[in-house]
Order: C-alpha cells, then sequence, then structure tokens
C-alpha cells in the first residue's frame, strides 16, 4: 500500500531523527554494561549499534536501487551470522555511530530532493517477494527507534540483573 504525503513525510521525519536516538540511547548506557547480554541468542548494545551501521550501509544502497534501477532486487541477508561473522564486539561503536549518522544524513538529504512522482517504484526482496519504496521508507523510518528501545531494554535488564 502507497503512502499519501502526509504519511510519508511522517516516516521521512521519523528517518531522519533516527540517528539521534540511537545515539542518544548508546550514551545512556554505562560504559560497564555496553556488551553485555541480555540472554543467550541476544544482543548486547554494542552489536545493536554494530549492527544498525551494518544495515544503514546497505539501506542507502536498497534505497537507491528502488529509485535508480529498473526493478531491482533487493538481497536480504542474516544478520544474526554477521554479528558473529564480522565479530561486532571487536568493531568501535563509535565509528559505526559516526557512519549511521553519515548515511543517513546522506540518504536523507537525497531523498529530500526526490520529487512525489519517484516515490511507488517496487522491486523484489528476496525474502519478502514485492519491496518498494515506501516499504523501505516504513522499515528504515523505524528501525533505530526499535534499536535504540532495544538498547533501552538491555539497560534496564543490566540494572535489574
Amino acid at each position: 500500500m502507497s503512502f499519501d504525503a502526509v504519511t510519508r513525510e511522517s516516516f521521512l521525519r521519523r528517518y531522519r531523527q533516527g540517528a539521534a536516538l540511537l545515539r542518544q540511547a548508546w550514551n545512556e548506557v554505562p560504559a560497564g554494561a555496553r556488551t553485555w547480554r541480555p540472554g543467550e541468542g541476544k544482543w548486547s548494545a554494542h552489536e545493536v549499534v554494530i549492527h544498525c551501521a551494518d544495515s544503514e550501509t546497505y539501506a542507502a544502497i536498497r534505497i537507491r536501487l528502488l529509485l535508480g534501477e529498473a526493478e531491482p532486487l533487493v538481497v536480504g541477508y542474516d544478520e544474526t551470522a554477521w554479528a558473529k561473522r564480522f565479530d561486532y564486539h571487536a568493531s568501535d561503536p563509535e565509528l559505526a555511530l559516526h557512519l549511521v549518522e553519515t548515511a543517513r544524513a546522506h540518504t536523507a538529504a537525497m531523498l529530500d530532493r526526490l520529487p512525489e512522482e519517484a516515490w511507488g517504484r517496487m522491486g523484489r526482496h528476496t525474502q519478502s517477494g514485492p519491496y518498494g519504496t515506501d516499504d523501505w521508507l516504513r522499515s528504515y523510518g523505524e528501525h533505530l527507534e526499535i534499536h535504540a528501545a532495544q538498547i533501552r531494554r538491555n539497560l534496564a535488564a543490566w540494572q535489574n540483573r
């Protein structure tokens, strides 16, 4: 289902604000709690931040594929496997946060320049089938909000352990 202009602008606003929300959540976590995992198979706040950097860089490519290519194929990935294979705890969270902020700012500026008729383009996602610009915006408009909340849940669990 396509967004109307008001809904699209709401998700674009959320997209623009996401990096600040993620950084704020990260800054609330004491150093001793950043690599703590709340349970088996759960990510630490550190791993969440690194995941967000990987996801945001791929998101920037995904929207460009949707806007710039005819019927693009958007390839999914196994985020749990990436966290293990790329040893997320060995990655620098500050670099990851800068990457998230930069990728978001660069992509948001591009999206702000789009004419209305650019929206509604479609491609296919390898995991979910038909996938368009509004699907992308819905997903990434809330993506960092979801992960900021996850970091705060981790912090609360760490405090109550």
